[in-house]
């Protein structure tokens, strides 16, 4: 339960079923892992509702896959009349405060009072807006998770973050609200796009390069984790392997700052020109993307401030590329803008700029200072990987 004490002690814990986290503040929270989330002998979900009312927000593609399920899951472990069901709109654009007043709008309607859960069914934007709603309501309620993307089972399912895009900035309205219960199902990633994978896979990278080298290297041996059938290769066995290790170094480094007091995080890697990224784009490219794009421009900055070497920078962009990332995007990789994107940085981390770098496989270190990354290193970052997609393109 959040705000509980889940483990003995401060950390992260790790069972067959998922992970236990206590932070030094107190706050206590679990991330579950299971099979068959919807299916009506799983008592896990109902567990946590635990007889409060409920109502739930899902997406449209998540509703058409796994609609019928849930609501056959609620019927079949709920009072009737205690819950409902309702799409949301989806998409970078929607992340937004008037999702986040329709959202509550609805709960309100729907007669959920200050002892009732949001369940958010869906990735990481449905979990993102329902969980800021359940912030905001009465004055905060509880919600629960099923994370239904790669990027929502390793990233947004594990953390306490919500939030919407405003002011033209991504995530600039949010509250750290730990989840009553969050749970993944590696199986509901069966139904997800290439692209989705590769956005999720993204994700793990970051972790990789800034945390664990040996997961880094599965990586390297298993690009296609998660896109091919894994009976008869050991795919199974490796993706289990990724996902969970994953999992565990997100919330390890998440625990002892986890409302983020401390500005300077190495989970921020990839996570410093990718917003300006994202949102110059017009959200051309997805979170994920925009993210490998920070890492590998990252990675050539690293290079060339002397803190790694070519091989480590060229394993990184290599990786990236091999998993159908991309690694640099003409109309957003300009010197103005990515210049725009520090300062955005340096002024949101309370005026330093904390950039996280590779130093090697799984370590990593921060540019503190805006003066520490002149202006000419930045093109010559930029210019490496524009000649990068010239050679791969032409």
């Amino acid at each position: 339960m959040a705000g509980q004490v889940l483990a003995e002690a401060e950390g992260v814990r790790e069972d067959s079923g998922g992970f236990d986290l206590l932070a030094p503040d107190g706050t206590g929270y679990r991330v579950d892992v299971t099979g068959g989330v919807f299916h009506p002998d799983n008592p896990l979900l109902a567990r946590y509702v635990a007889g409060r009312r409920v109502v739930a927000f899902i997406g449209p593609t998540v509703d058409r896959i796994y609609g019928e399920r849930l609501r056959g899951y609620l019927t079949a472990r709920l009072e009737p009349g205690s819950w409902s069901v309702h799409t949301i709109a989806t998409g970078e654009r929607n992340k937004s405060l008037t999702s986040v007043e329709e959202i509550c709008a609805t709960a309100k309607a729907a007669g959920l009072d200050r002892h009732g859960v949001m369940l958010a069914v869906g990735g990481g934007i449905v979990a993102d807006v329902v969980g800021f709603a359940a912030s905001m309501y009465a004055r905060g309620i509880r919600y629960i998770k099923v994370n239904t993307s790669l990027v929502g089972q390793v990233d947004v399912g594990v953390g306490v973050k919500t939030g919407v895009n405003a002011l033209h900035t991504k995530n600039m309205f949010g509250a750290y609200h730990p989840a009553h219960a969050s749970l993944n199902d590696p199986a509901l990633l069966d139904t997800l796009p290439a692209r989705e994978i590769r956005c999720g896979l993204a994700e793990i990278v970051k972790m990789a390069v800034i945390l664990d080298g040996d997961l880094f290297r599965t990586l390297e041996r298993h690009p296609d984790a998660f896109r091919r059938a894994p009976s008869g290769t050991g795919g199974a066995d490796v993706e289990t392997y990724v996902i969970r290790t994953a999992m565990r170094l997100m919330m390890e480094e998440l625990c002892p700052n986890l409302r983020e007091h401390e500005l300077a995080r190495l989970v921020d890697f990839g996570h410093t020109f990718s917003p300006v990224i994202e949102t110059a784009g017009g959200h051309r490219l997805a979170h994920g993307e925009a993210v490998a794009v920070d890492m590998a421009l990252s990675a050539h900055l690293a290079r060339l401030l002397g803190l790694t070497d070519a091989e480590t920078c060229e394993r990184i962009v290599t990786l990236l590329e091999r998993i159908g990332l991309p690694v640099y995007d003409p109309a957003t990789c300009t010197p103005e803008l990515m210049t725009q994107a520090l300062r955005a940085s340096w002024q949101r981390r309370g005026r330093k700029l904390h950039l996280v770098v590779p130093t090697a496989l799984g370590k990593a270190t921060f540019v503190d200072e805006l003066e520490h990354l002149p202006t000419e290193t930045l093109r010559a970052a930029l210019d490496a990987l524009a000649d990068r997609a010239v050679r791969r393109d032409g």
